[in-house]
């Protein structure tokens, strides 16, 4: 059982202790009284009134002090009327029923202090009720705020974003020259032509193929710029050079194709190889 409910079940314990000593009091002004309603209606007023102000009291809250001190006074005046009237009716009712000496002038004293006991009693669990009823919310403590520190992501990514594309206006292709037939010698037929470098343009000029070549698929003109962009940031960032499956991966295209932009640049880089000598003179002479 809490506090609060034991309290209450005090409070109207003390409530019917103090209307038992209130209609002992009515009882007694009544029996004084004149036999017809007016007068027993007049003589039980106060000790009515006396425990309807008690009431008040204990169950309507006062917040401003002048105002608890004249409600105050007032119930004072009001019980002390109603013990005075209360106390001379009883006198008088015991006296008539066959009580003598002290005791026509004690017994009214008992009723009159139990309920004046009863009244204060329950003024005092009504506050005691109203204040564990009211709920208190103790102030909130300052807490310190403690800076956190800034996270750092330590996350490997998994691949690598792939570089902006440069945006290059391609070059026109030029038509091949008509080569024009050498003169064959003997000498000539003897020896077997050097290989020449790959021309050094990003447009696919359409050709047949010579006969010792096989037809490869041209690589897209588009790729060279990706691709030479992605082998200088490799270079720069690692040191190394990129493979051909590490610049797969960044373009988004196959491992051959791949390969073959390697060997192009690989190609662009390397100077063009001299024609090749027969009997002192060059092949390029022997045509002229």
């Amino acid at each position: 059982m809490t506090t609060l409910t034991a309290l209450r079940r005090v409070r109207w314990a003390v409530r019917l202790t103090l209307t038992l000593g209130v209609a002992a009091s009515v009882a007694a002004n009544i029996l004084h009284a004149n036999p017809n309603p007016i007068s027993q209606t007049i003589a039980a007023w106060p000790p009515l009134a006396l425990l309807l102000t008690v009431e008040l009291i204990s169950r309507v809250p006062v917040h401003r002090r002048n105002l608890a001190v004249a409600r105050l006074i007032a119930t004072a005046a009001i019980a002390g009327i109603a013990a005075w009237v209360s106390y001379w009716h009883m006198a008088g009712v015991t006296a008539r029923y066959g009580e003598t000496g002290p005791s026509p002038y004690l017994l009214p004293l008992s009723v009159d202090g139990l309920i004046v006991v009863a009244s204060i009693s329950l003024v005092e669990l009504a506050g005691r009720i109203r204040h564990l009823e009211t709920p208190t919310t103790p102030p909130a403590a300052a807490v310190p705020v403690t800076p956190t520190p800034a996270t750092v992501d330590t996350t490997t990514p998994t691949t690598d974003p792939a570089p902006p594309t440069p945006t290059t206006t391609p070059r026109k292709a030029t038509p091949a020259k008509k080569a024009v037939p050498a003169k064959t010698t003997a000498a000539a037929k003897k020896t077997t032509p050097a290989k020449t470098a790959r021309p050094r343009t990003s447009a696919t000029v359409d050709s047949p193929p010579s006969a010792g070549t096989l037809a490869v698929e041209p690589i897209p003109a588009h790729l060279l710029p990706a691709a030479r962009f992605a082998t200088v940031t490799h270079q720069q960032a690692t040191g190394q050079a990129i493979t051909a499956d590490e610049l797969a991966t960044r373009l988004n295209i196959g491992a051959e194709v791949a390969r073959r932009l390697l060997l192009t640049l690989d190609t662009e880089d390397t100077p063009p190889a001299m024609p090749a000598a027969v009997n002192g003179t060059t092949v390029v002479e022997a045509v002229r």
